[in-house]
This record gives structure tokens, sequence and C-alpha cells, in this order.
């Protein structure tokens, strides 16, 4: 009995600059729709980082839970992103409001236990704080990059408030990890 051959994973339909869509559309590498869903998969991929790093902090474990579901969402947001056609992208898990409202729950509840700012910081502390601040920017990066398919096609305005919403939990997460890991915050400082 002979076993199959394993599907291969290179292609060589990229080598000509152009790429395929979840829903069978070919475009070039270029386009702004794979320009964002490349960033929202480096953004999951810079959160792989994150929690790869948690492991070796106890305190901040409880960040595991949260940001595992968030790349899980992030991946249906990279779906829906490389999606043109509409029966395609109504076959796809949905960004949805509960999804948002779970984060901003998120977001107060690590509030909660931070002092208030009253200055701007810089993207510093702990090295999970400073891995989460790189996810956000990246985040902030993954936004404006699916702002410029939303703008043009409300079926992506639930993606963009989940994105936007996200960047706010990265920051306040960054935060409260250098509050847990007993580090002082770096206020900015004018010079």
């Amino acid at each position: 009995m002979t076993t199959p051959p394993k599907a291969k994973i290179y292609t060589r339909t990229g080598d000509k600059g152009t790429t395929r869509l979840v829903d069978g559309s070919c475009v070039e590498k270029f386009n702004p729709r794979v320009e964002a869903y490349g960033t929202v998969d480096e953004l999951n991929s810079t959160l792989g980082v994150c929690r790869s790093l948690l492991r070796d902090y106890p305190l901040l474990l409880s960040l595991d839970d949260i940001l595992e579901k968030i790349q899980n969402e992030l991946f249906n947001i990279g779906s829906l992103l490389a999606t043109e056609k509409d029966e395609v992208f109504k076959m796809l898990p949905p960004i949805t409001a509960e999804q948002i409202r779970l984060i901003e729950l998120k977001i107060d509840e690590l509030t909660a236990d931070l002092p208030e700012l009253r200055n701007f910081i810089l993207p510093a502390g702990h090295i999970v704080a400073s891995h989460l601040h790189v996810a956000r920017t990246c985040c902030r990066r993954s936004e404006r990059r699916s702002a410029e398919i939303a703008v043009r096609d409300e079926r992506y305005a639930m993606s963009l408030q989940y994105l936007n919403r996200l960047s706010d939990f990265l920051f306040v997460a960054a935060r409260w990890a250098n509050l847990k890991m007993g580090q002082t915050e770096v206020l900015w400082q004018k010079t």
C-alpha cells in the first residue's frame, strides 16, 4: 500500500507578483487588500511572540487566554479582508459586536488595577510589556491598512472597530504587564 504524496507548500503561483484571495480572485501582491490582511497576519504573529514570553512569567499568564482568543479572531479578520465576493464573505466567521464588547470588558478589568495615566509614556519596561507595545503599533498599522478597504465597503466596519479596540487593549495590557512585573513606566520627557 502506498501513501499518497503530501501536498507541497509552494505553488509557484506568486512568482509573477500575484496571489489568490480566499474567494479565488487573482490580485497583485501590492493590492491594498493583500496589504491589509498581511498586516493582520503580522499582528497575529507578534501576539504569538507575546504568548510565548508569558510562559516565563506566571504573574502575566492570565493574559494568555484572551490573547489566544484574539489570535483566532484576527485569523477571521484576515479571511474577511482576503475576500471580495459577497457569497464567500457571508460564509466566513464574522466579527461581532459581542467580540468587541468582550475586549472592552477586558480593557476595563485591566484598567481597574492601573494608576491614572497623566502623561504620555514610552513603549518600554518589561520584555512582555515591550512586545505588547510592538503588537499595539502593528495593530494600529493593521487598522490603517484595513481602513483602506473598510471606507469603501461597509462589510468591514466591525473588523475596523475590532482593530481599533484591540490597539487600546494592547496599550492597557502593556501597562498592566509593567505593573504586575514591578516595572515603572517611563514617562515621555519633553526636550
